[in-house]
């Protein structure tokens, strides 16, 4: 066994249940059996009392969690779960099997975790009327608290094909590895998957197991990414990294994967209805005043200094530890009221709760770790009754990226021939000669693809790239022509399929407006090739000829243009 390369702690050691689940030594691979198959913890009725158990786990939306009990493990006087009543007891658990072990006991009604571990849970808890989970509030999607590194040859989610990717067995990345193979056309069959025990701080790690020369990506908490890739870089092979090594995909663009929730037995939703939905709009107000003491700190600084400094000492067990508590809070994005409307009852959105639930269930059950599917509840709450003390819940969204700035950075990148680094996937769509007008009855397929992926990587750019054949501009080259003819009818050309780029983006647009799903505009760019890049510059077929007349869509990252991104509150 090699020794471990870092102890730092983030996002969550979310599922260290394996090491109780499974047998292992270093010289057999992990496995992953359904959880159904592992957990025989016996049910038993909720335990009566006036003080609550809530879990917290690892991670920057549960600050929420700890304001609203007013800065305190116990609920504080005076605090906003103190005003509706509650007494409760936050305690951290960052073992998954412990948190199920205790919620099947009766020790707590609730789970904290990703939507990903309470479907991974759901099989067995189903099995009791009692314990079935109620999925009631989400708390944030993460946005740049995860990512996916990879060696050196990996520059697309295609070329994963045929490789060995390292994931933590029962983690919070198994739904994250899944969603960007589907996406690639690609599915879990179609890599190797290398289980390690623990997410990270241990010898056993897919921080570690990257070290490995049969070992080509892993899914990693960012800390981990950023180590072994030099600081988001590329590794050098020094100080931890892994050389070659960097950060292909993260949550700040893949940022409506990994969703954090929490979940209460059926048994206590049913006697106690009024009491969750009493902390239901606990967190929201929690929420609603974190992110006021985040974004003003300045205006009460002792106030956002005793928040850091608890929250420190109950997620990072060191008071001191403040800057790996800001750092918490950063990789989070909060979906506070109008979040979780759209999350629970927007049945178009393609991120809603019950889509990622099949989504998920699927993936899962491709990989045996669930052997069925099994269906997860919601509160169906009347947001209307939630709304008291919440502000700014009406306007509307600002676009997430700086139009004219987005602009640049791919003309940059269009003239230095690097338009294609950073893409994650691609899509084309054929037109005809002399075609203007794409209407939705013959493209519903694509756009409704291009909606699913602008949807799940809100922080990637999305260019609309027109493409025109040569054939034409070869024939008058054939017959003499003059450069001036010539330039006209390039340029010509390249006017032509900017106008379709344009035209195919707003039909996307609009295709999803009238779906239910507004698109931002600001996250696509149009881009005119004209001639410049044919599939076939001498076409032989009409197959070719028409192969050329194409509108390709790439998503592309672009984290390290801070310039042109704008973050969410």
């Amino acid at each position: 066994m090699k020794p471990m390369r870092c102890k730092r702690v983030c996002r969550c050691l979310l599922n260290s249940l394996v090491c109780m689940l499974l047998c292992w030594s270093t010289a057999a691979a992990i496995q992953s059996p359904p959880l159904v198959t592992e957990i025989k913890t016996a049910v038993g009725e909720v335990k009566p009392g006036k003080s609550i158990t809530v879990p917290l786990i690892t991670w920057g939306g549960d600050m929420a969690t700890i304001l609203a009990n007013g800065n305190s493990a116990k609920t504080a006087a005076g605090s906003i779960f103190a005003k509706q009543g509650f007494s409760l007891n936050l305690v951290r658990q960052d073992d998954f099997k412990k948190q199920i072990d205790a919620y099947m006991r009766g020790e707590s009604p609730f789970l904290r975790g990703t939507m990903g571990m309470i479907n991974l849970a759901a099989e067995v808890l189903n099995q009791d009327p009692r314990t079935r989970p109620v999925v009631i509030y989400q708390l944030t999607w993460s946005n740049g608290g995860d990512c996916l590194v990879v060696k050196s040859g990996i520059r697309s989610a295609r070329d994963l094909k045929g490789k060995t990717v390292a994931i933590q067995a029962y983690g919070p990345h198994v739904d994250y590895l899944a969603k960007i193979l589907k996406d690639a056309g690609l599915s879990l069959k179609d890599i190797d998957i290398r289980w390690t025990r623990d997410l990270s701080g241990t010898a056993d790690t897919p921080a570690e197991a990257i070290f490995e020369k049969d070992v080509d990506a892993a899914f990693l908490i960012i800390p981990d990414g950023l180590m072994l890739t030099s600081n988001g870089t590329v590794g050098t092979g020094a100080e931890g990294s892994v050389r070659g090594a960097r950060i292909m995909l993260s949550t700040k663009t893949a940022n409506r994967i990994i969703a954090d929730v929490y979940a209460v037995r059926s048994d206590f939703f049913q006697a106690h209805r009024d009491r969750v939905e009493a902390f239901v709009h606990g967190l929201l107000l929690g929420t609603q005043e974190l992110k006021a003491r985040f974004g003003h700190k300045e205006k009460d600084l002792s106030a956002y200094q005793s928040l850091i400094s608890t929250s420190a000492a109950i997620l990072l067990d060191s008071a001191q530890a403040t800057a790996d508590a800001e750092a918490l809070y950063g990789d989070c994005e909060f979906a506070g009221f109008r979040g979780n409307v759209r999350f629970f009852g927007d049945e178009k959105w393609p991120r809603g709760m019950n889509r990622l639930v099949n989504e998920i269930q699927s993936s899962f059950i491709t990989l045996g770790l669930l052997g069925r599917n099994s269906p997860l509840e919601q509160a169906r709450w009347d947001y209307d009754s939630l709304r008291e003390g919440l502000t700014g819940i009406d306007d509307v969204p600002a676009p997430r990226f700086k139009t004219a700035a987005v602009a640049q950075v791919v003309a940059r990148k269009q003239a230095m021939g690097t338009l294609g680094e950073g893409e994650l996937f691609s899509l084309e769509i054929n037109f005809q000669p002399n075609q203007n007008d794409f209407p939705e009855n013959l493209y519903a397929d694509g756009f409704r693809r291009i909606v699913d992926l602008a949807s799940t990587y809100g922080g990637a750019v999305i260019t609309v790239e027109g493409h025109s054949d040569p054939h034409k501009y070869r024939r008058l080259e054939k017959k003499g022509a003059t450069p001036i003819e010539l330039k006209r009818t390039r340029q010509a050309a390249k006017n032509l399929s900017m106008n379709r780029s344009i035209a195919v983006r707003d039909s996307v647009i609009r295709f999803a407006k009238d779906a239910g799903v507004p698109l931002d505009q600001s996250q696509f760019t149009v881009i005119g090739h004209g001639i410049d890049q044919p599939k076939y510059p001498q076409p032989r077929t009409k197959e070719e000829w028409l192969s050329n007349m194409r509108v390709v869509f790439r998503i592309i990252q672009i984290e390290a243009e801070d310039e042109a991104f704008i973050p969410l509150d």
